[in-house]
């Protein structure tokens, strides 16, 4: 039995879904369970059952700060081993993405998993597509953000999903590897200019004062790490390509372009009315 953690979340969801449309055995764990997938709450070690299960797939619980989301993981992978799960594989971030502001949590989390003496594959996952359209900021007259003319070698969710999927469906074969999961470069003013509309560039500076004073609901810990990505596709950190995605996926990746320009259009304040 593969389970797939996070199965509310958007990755989770989009892994559980492509396992099983590829007739795999699979599950999901939540905090929040729908009917037919199991309690899986990090923060409860009594929750933290994996009896049954071979594959483990850890999406990473990252909504937190770092000491928490390593604390849960941690909790995640001891389970894992006192039940006798035969392989992790688990969802971090790019390699080029070091400098981020969540990366230390991935990387230490990839230790806890190589050392843990199970069979394990650690998918580097590239920035999303979605999150890059997501973070365009509507103005009167376009768009604006900070990310200069930076590109970003920007996924779709629905890739990653199907690339983890394909190796929880046969772990043996990717046993020890680690893959970086990235796409291709996109820029802000592509998807202003498939948008029909003008790109503006602000400041990192600006940024961090429209995070910190316009942008309610954020937690302490969302604002530098929002301007980590900022900064890192700026200054062209985070748009390098690599072959593993396609490899994995056993096809050409979905366009990472289409997928930002959608999600920056349902963010447009006229699609919300």
């Amino acid at each position: 039995m593969i389970l797939v953690t996070g199965a509310n979340g958007n990755l989770g969801s989009a892994t559980l879904a492509a396992l099983r449309v590829g007739g795999a055995a699979a599950t999901g764990g939540s905090r929040t369970p729908d009917e037919g997938t199991r309690h899986v709450d990090f923060d409860d070690r009594t929750s933290l059952d994996l009896t049954g299960v071979s594959t483990l797939v850890l999406i990473s619980a990252g909504y937190a700060e770092d000491d928490q989301v390593v604390g849960r993981h941690t909790a995640l992978v001891d389970a894992a081993v006192r039940d006798g799960v035969d392989h992790v594989v688990y969802t971090s971030v790019t390699s080029a993405g070091d400098h981020l502001g969540f990366a230390p949590a991935h990387r230490a989390t990839e230790r806890l998993v190589r050392a843990s003496g199970l069979p394990w594959t650690i998918l580097r996952n590239g920035l999303y597509a979605e999150l890059f359209g997501g973070l365009l900021m509507w103005a009167d007259d376009g768009v604006e953000s900070p990310f200069g003319n930076g590109a970003l070698a920007a996924v779709a969710r629905e890739d990653l999903a199907h690339a983890a999927a394909a190796v929880a469906a046969n772990p043996a074969r990717h046993r020890e590897r680690v893959y970086d999961l990235v796409g291709t470069p996109i820029t802000a003013g592509q998807v202003a200019d498939r948008l029909g509309v003008p790109h503006r560039t602000i400041g990192l500076g600006e940024y961090r004062r429209r995070l910190l004073d316009e942008t309610p609901g954020l937690l302490p810990f969302q604002p530098p790490m929002l301007v980590s990505i900022a900064t890192g596709i700026r200054h062209g950190f985070l748009d390098g390509t690599a072959p593993d995605l396609t490899e994995l996926l056993g096809r050409p990746v979905s366009d990472p372009l289409a997928k930002a320009v959608a999600a920056a259009s349902a963010a447009r304040p006229e699609a919300s009315l």
